[in-house]
């Protein structure tokens, strides 16, 4: 773990990224997470790319908890490197209710520290490293997850929701 990582109870890196979804959180066509604060609690997830196995996985499960999170007053927001026009395709696939962030400039995901060397097959690229982070109202980080497992991680985030009592 480097020193530069984002670390649990520190304040969350503020942003504002291009957006597709729902009309009472993206304004403007941007997301600003400072828009958050005093407000809701965000659960912000990095994943590497749309409509991949793993990252579908991933989204489809927290669109199957967003109403369990909806209730409990958390916004789930998205993040990948891909356009608006491949977020909004993804989006309309399976149905996701929540907001997808377009990170075209991989700004944020430098900020967050996600953006980093990967290898497949022996080749090494750059690519998002699928991590979360669980932002409360005040924009502290109360939980990140850095080895995230894609089908089972909504239920994850949810549990810890609750046991933090956020």
């Amino acid at each position: 773990m480097s020193e530069t990582e984002i670390q649990e109870q520190q304040p969350a890196p503020d942003f504002t990224l291009p957006a597709i979804g729902s009309e009472d959180i993206v304004k403007d066509g941007q997301v600003h997470l400072g828009d958050f604060k005093g407000k809701n609690v965000v659960v912000l997830y990095f994943y590497p790319k749309d409509d991949t196995p793993g990252c579908t996985k991933e989204a489809c499960s927290f669109r199957d908890a967003n109403h369990l999170l909806q209730q409990r007053g958390v916004v789930v927001l998205g993040i990948s490197v891909d356009s608006i026009a491949s977020h909004q395709k993804f989006k309309d696939k399976f149905s996701l209710p929540f907001p997808l962030l377009a990170d075209t400039e991989k700004t944020v995901a430098e900020q967050y520290h996600v953006w980093t060397e990967k290898s497949m097959y022996g080749k090494k690229y750059m690519g998002v490293d699928r991590q979360t982070f669980l932002i409360d109202k005040d924009g502290i980080v109360r939980k990140v997850w850095r080895k995230v497992k894609p089908d089972e991680h909504a239920n994850e985030v949810l549990e810890t929701v609750e046991s933090l009592g956020l």
